[in-house]
């Protein structure tokens, strides 16, 4: 079953609908900067994210980086305004933004989402792109661009973890929002689809700004300008990988330390 946040964030008719294109597209205008701050989330007494606060530029492929229970999908989550915070709120240029505008602001991928098993490839990329005024062009060039072009006919619950996260992949980036949020954006990709799919984001990063939660160090080193350490709930450090090493004393001349060695330095 598709998880919560897929049914919230997509929001989407029913399948049997006829696939329209609109004429225009009606994406909120870009921002300067996303502040978040003291965000937070408990469940009942354990707190599985603790005053978080960081903030998102326009125009940057920001990394969510923690180890597998850290609290990157509920951080995710309560950003997005699918999950209610205890704690903490989230600012657009020093406007406080609510849990509904944030979905005029962003949208959210979430990790294993399988929507319309049934409906083929290229109908999900063209209903995709009707409803969010998409252009034929960009469903060819995204298609195209994520190797999809020879799955036109496969119906999604055919697909292997790897076709179906580029098609999910698809869907997000034929949306018009200011900032989009993917959640293990390479999980199920071999290592040339990933190379393959990293570029294909650093492209889209140049009129558009995307927040990935990735457990991958090596992946998240070689795709984001600047990163968001998450640890047990708390944010560890924020900043660019040469700022990480100085926040954890490592020397100017340990370029060689990676995001490994400084993660795990500040954790």
């Amino acid at each position: 079953m598709p998880s919560r946040g897929w049914r919230e964030f997509a929001a989407m008719p029913s399948a049997s609908a006829p696939v329209q294109f609109a004429q225009t597209r009606d994406g909120t205008a870009a921002f300067e900067l996303i502040a978040v701050d003291n965000l937070s989330k408990r469940f009942g007494e354990f707190w599985a994210l603790r005053g978080a606060s960081f903030s998102i530029r326009r125009g940057e492929i920001l990394g969510l980086i923690g180890p597998n229970g850290s609290g990157k999908t509920t951080l995710f989550q309560c950003f997005a305004g699918l999950a209610p915070a205890t704690l903490g709120m989230v600012e657009r240029d020093a406007a406080r933004v609510s849990p509904d505008d944030r979905k005029k602001l962003l949208f959210f991928v979430p990790d294993g989402v399988r929507p319309w098993a049934d409906q083929s490839v290229a109908w999900t990329l063209r209903f995709t792109a009707g409803l969010h005024g998409a252009s034929r062009e960009s469903v060819d060039a995204i298609s195209s661009s994520l190797g999809l072009a020879s799955l036109a006919g496969a119906r999604l619950r055919e697909l292997s973890k790897g076709e179906h996260r580029r098609v999910v992949l698809a869907i997000g980036l034929l949306t018009p929002h200011p900032l989009l949020m993917l959640d293990e954006p390479f999980d199920g990709l071999d290592l040339r689809q990933t190379r393959d799919v990293m570029a294909v984001l650093r492209e889209h990063a140049k009129h558009r700004t995307l927040f990935l939660s990735i457990h991958q160090l090596g992946d998240a080193e070689r795709v984001c300008d600047r990163f968001v350490l998450l640890s047990a709930g708390r944010v560890a450090g924020e900043g660019t990988l040469d700022e990480l090493r100085a926040r954890a004393g490592l020397a100017p001349a340990s370029e060689r330390a990676g995001l490994e060695e400084v993660f795990l330095a500040l954790t």
